[in-house]
């Protein structure tokens, strides 16, 4: 998962840099907006399972 966040964070990167480049004519604000919403959970998702691994120990 944690590995998954960051290729999230990457692929954001990425987009806001075609976003802000105007390279392309494409409306980016819908993949930002996953994006951001799959960054959240899976950041959740993260540190949910740290804590449980800490308690667990």
């Amino acid at each position: 998962m944690a590995i998954a966040s960051k290729e999230a964070r990457e692929t954001r990167y990425w987009l806001r840099l075609l976003k802000e480049s105007n390279l392309i004519q494409v409306d980016l604000e819908h993949y930002l907006d996953e994006t951001e919403q799959l960054i959240k959970l899976l950041t959740k998702i993260v540190k949910t399972s740290q804590e449980n691994l800490k308690l667990n120990s």
